[in-house]
């Protein structure tokens, strides 16, 4: 339920309000949007009497949210949010570029490529430590050993840090990572949601495989009703019956998630195509949709790559859609 107050309401009137209301059992969640007080009530409210709150003097409108997600809802909260990492932001008008290889392989690698994606114009490092694979003969990460070398390369370049977590019996290790990722696999992994949730680091939240828009805000809803409301979701292609790409990227979630929710969305191009030569011109269209950011796999040497060499470009490429990228921000901003 969202109540919207008239202009000129005191903050001694506004508490008294919100103190009734929080007596009546509802969480009450204070915003601020066109000089207006918007007040989201969060729990049963079922029991507040929408005619009875809306004859109050200092209220303009009660409205009752229908979909069950309430905290990522647009109708709750109206601006935009804002993710800070450092100097970095995404959200609100701010556009980041998150690069770097699929797997962590060495400590070469991971600086290597780092420096040469920052010389670009990345903000932010990727790199996978824990990797969910179809396959469990297939290569599952440097693990521990990993996230020391994302860490050092973080020291090195400056770059914040973004990496996948796998179990909650991770969480420690995470402690220097900036931001947590959730995979696609992860999606549902409601245990996982939940302790995220009591984390105080932004999560990067991706889209299933195979998920609705409702499915993949209510995930985030999970992580928000734990507490944590710094996430950031992920369109990353969904599995459609075409094979020749490795799913099919609904660039038409972004513009509508942008209208359902107040979270900054970022586009992974490189797993939504699994084609090298389809990564640049789906991260211009990605942009040319209003997104926030775009995370693109980048590998120093993509055919002896350990984990979706198909699928990175190399730090020549990078630089080069990197131009293409910023042309057509330039260009819709």
């Amino acid at each position: 339920m969202i109540a919207v107050l008239k202009p000129g309401v005191t903050l001694d009137e506004r508490n008294k309000l919100t103190q009734w209301l929080e007596h009546q059992g509802v969480e009450v969640h204070v915003s601020e949007w066109k000089s207006k007080t918007i007040l989201g009530l969060i729990g049963d409210t079922h029991k507040i009497d929408d005619e009875l709150l809306s004859v109050l003097d200092i209220v303009e409108s009660v409205n009752r949210i229908s979909e069950p997600y309430k905290n990522v809802n647009r109708k709750f909260h109206q601006e935009d949010t804002i993710i800070t990492v450092g100097d970095v932001k995404i959200g609100g008008g701010n556009f980041c570029v998150i690069a770097g290889p699929c797997s962590i392989e060495s400590e070469e690698q991971i600086i290597t490529v780092a420096k040469q994606i920052k010389e670009a114009g990345a903000h932010m490092l990727r790199g996978g430590a824990f990797k969910p694979r179809t396959s469990p003969y297939d290569f599952q990460g440097m693990q521990s050993d990993g996230l020391k070398l994302l860490v050092q390369a973080k020291k090195e370049t400056g770059l914040p840090i973004i990496t996948e977590i796998m179990s909650t019996e991770h969480l420690d290790l995470f402690d220097e990572v900036d931001i947590i990722q959730v995979g696609a696999r992860n999606m549902q992994n409601f245990e996982l949601l939940k302790a995220l949730g009591k984390t105080k680091k932004p999560i990067l939240l991706k889209r299933g495989l195979a998920s609705t828009i409702k499915e993949f805000l209510m995930s985030a809803e999970y992580i928000i009703a734990g507490g944590n409301k710094d996430i950031i979701l992920c369109e990353r292609g969904i599995r459609t019956f075409e094979t020749y790409t490795r799913n099919t990227l609904d660039l038409s979630a972004i513009p509508l998630l942008h209208e359902l929710s107040h979270l900054p969305i970022v586009v992974d191009p490189s797993h939504a195509t699994g084609i090298r030569s389809l990564v640049k011109p789906m991260s211009m269209a990605a942009v040319a949709a209003g997104t926030d950011g775009l995370m693109i796999e980048v590998h120093n040497d993509p055919k002896n790559a350990l984990c979706d060499g198909p699928q990175s470009l190399t730090p020549e490429e990078f630089a080069d859609a990197m131009v293409s990228i910023n042309k057509v921000r330039a260009a819709v901003i």
